[in-house]
């Protein structure tokens, strides 16, 4: 663990100094290809530096801040679009500390209230305290279940990982958003917004399910793929296209933070994962334009909407995205994990604990 600890610190270091380049760069260099061929070996960094850590929590958190979100923010500021580069009327570069902050980081700067129900969900709404501090609390409890996993139902194990990620990622990314918050004084928008209460497939990855890869995969991939296929499509069919590209992209994506996660050959179940998200929620649209053009105004009651979508992200997930997961042995690492963190932790303390009597003389 201490040389995990002592590995995180240097890759960490490591991406500040990258950052910190590209946003000179951008000061000497115009947006475009030449800004992208001077940020690209960034790009290719950021994809080996995992590679340096091998723990679940300190590597699988690195892999997504830079591998997926910081590289794509960096994508995008080359050609002077995303989160980095700094909104219109300014042509002023945002600062240094707001820079690595929002590129690094899994942050979004909260959008306007004014909202385009086509291009721009609504932000989502402001929760309590408590509502963290429950997960909080169901997180560290679902360790204790673990024990017992033995002689518990498989799937109802399963159904236990899903509720440990979703709290973990909701948390913990939350916590991340409150320090930056503190740092760069901008608010921003919470990582999640209660997918248990999703009514539709479009409802759950649109506007609930981890708000921070969306609103990145949005400008990143489905925006660019609307722009180049509207014309060749129009306008119904190429959003259906971007909605597919999105999916595709975010299922390679996944398939590399597996990767940083087990370093074992991928199977592609994550991916078929996706996809097949993917071609329903495509579907999903194409029926609900369909009935908006036919004038049908029915829909069906939210109680079983809200069940059924559910149901059918549990099942697909157990059936595709978790074995790949516990092949590479997350489940059974992350407990090892907790184990090791304790003990560095009391070892620590006693150790200073230790010097202090010996110092004061006791």
């Amino acid at each position: 663990m201490e040389e995990e600890i002592h590995n995180f610190i240097k890759v960490w270091a490591t991406i500040f100094l990258s950052l910190s380049f590209c946003h000179y760069m951008a000061k000497i260099t115009p947006k475009g290809p030449t800004r992208l061929l001077f940020i690209a070996p960034t790009l290719c960094l950021f994809l080996c530096l995992p590679l340096r850590l091998h723990t679940v929590h300190l590597g699988g958190m690195t892999s997504f801040f830079i591998a997926w979100l910081a590289n794509f923010k960096l994508l995008l500021f080359a050609f002077g679009r995303g989160p980095l580069s700094p909104p219109p009327p300014s042509s002023s570069p945002i600062s240094l500390p707001h820079f690595i902050a929002i590129a690094c980081l899994p942050l979004k700067v909260s959008p306007s209230p004014k909202v385009d129900e086509n291009r721009v969900r609504p932000p989502p709404e402001k929760k309590s305290p408590l509502n963290y501090v429950a997960k909080a609390a169901i997180y560290v409890s679902l360790s204790w279940v673990y024990d017992w996993g033995a002689h518990l139902h498989p799937k109802f194990i399963l159904f236990v990982y899903f509720l440990h990620i979703y709290c973990f990622l909701d948390v913990s990314l939350t916590v991340f958003g409150a320090v930056a918050r503190v740092a760069i004084g901008s608010g921003l928008e919470p990582p999640f917004n209660e997918p248990y209460l999703s009514t539709s497939l479009q409802d759950f990855w649109g506007r609930r399910w981890n708000l921070t890869v969306s609103s990145i995969l949005r400008p990143a991939v489905y925006d660019p793929a609307l722009a180049l296929l509207e014309g060749v499509l129009g306008l119904r069919w190429a959003r259906l296209a971007g909605i597919w590209a999105t999916f595709v992209v975010s299922a390679l994506m996944h398939e590399l933070m597996f990767f940083y996660l087990g370093r074992q050959r991928p199977t592609w179940e994550i991916s078929w994962f996706f996809i097949l998200h993917g071609a329903c929620l495509m579907a999903e649209v194409g029926v609900k334009k369909a009935a908006e053009h036919g004038g049908v105004t029915w829909r069906p009651p939210r109680v079983a909407a809200n069940v059924a979508t559910v149901a059918f992200v549990l099942a697909t997930g157990f059936w595709l995205f978790f074995p790949q997961l516990i092949r590479c042995g997350v489940d059974v690492r992350g407990i090892e994990e907790y184990e090791a963190a304790g003990a560095f932790v009391r070892g620590f303390f006693r150790e200073r604990f230790s010097a202090a009597r010996w110092t004061v003389g006791i």
